[in-house]
């Protein structure tokens, strides 16, 4: 359906907010700014900022939500014949062969690693994010394969293919703070990641294969 215009309006608000709040936080860190000074720099009442943001960490983790089901939503595309980890796999090798800024791989992500890497709450958030990541991915994993509730096998499979998304986007911020440039991170990523599926076990590697069975 077309976005309304008041579907619309709250939209870009809502960007807006964050791009001034990004801004603040980019250039004095993200402990040293209140919500209150966003709602001012925004010109809007911190009421306002807190309708749209929970929390002052969804400030800067603006786009955690398209985080969380990242892996949810390449296993539920994977393609006939492939199975949860070729998906991940795959999907990963895909976006960070193509330099994709979804993963970090771009000018200016050195920065965004900095605010996190200084600011213990963002890091705290940043954790319980990858917790959100496993807990999706599990229950999409049990769905996909009508696993029992009380099987672990859906929660091990999702520890697994999250620690290769995990490492990877680890991988891309520690080696942009360092100084790299996205082509030259996306090359040396592309290594680590067929140095991380040979670590993965046959079990793993075949396990929820579309169309098997």
């Amino acid at each position: 359906m077309a976005e309304g215009l008041r579907e619309r309006k709250k939209r870009q608000t809502r960007q807006y907010i964050s791009d001034v709040a990004t801004g603040l936080f980019l250039e004095r860190g993200f402990d040293a700014v209140t919500v209150a000074e966003v709602a001012r720099a925004a010109d809007v009442s911190v009421n306002t900022v807190y309708n749209y943001f929970p929390a002052k960490e969804d400030l800067f983790l603006d786009r955690s939500r398209g985080v969380v089901d990242r892996l949810s939503r390449w296993v539920r595309g994977r393609r006939d014949g492939e199975s949860a980890a070729a998906a991940v796999l795959r999907e990963l090798r895909e976006e960070v062969e193509s330099v994709s800024p979804r993963l970090g791989l771009m000018d200016g992500y050195a920065a965004f690693m900095w605010v996190v890497h200084d600011s213990p709450a963002l890091r705290s958030r940043m954790w319980a994010i990858g917790q959100e990541v496993v807990d999706n991915l599990e229950q999409t994993l049990r769905e996909e394969t009508a696993t029992a509730a009380d099987d672990p096998l859906p929660g091990l499979i999702a520890g697994q293919l999250s620690w290769l998304h995990g490492t990877v986007m680890s991988g891309i911020g520690q080696r942009m703070l360092a100084g790299g440039t996205p082509a030259g991170v996306s090359r040396e990523m592309l290594l680590v990641l067929d140095e991380m599926e040979e670590l993965l076990s046959e079990r793993v590697l075949n396990y929820a294969v579309r169309g098997a069975g």
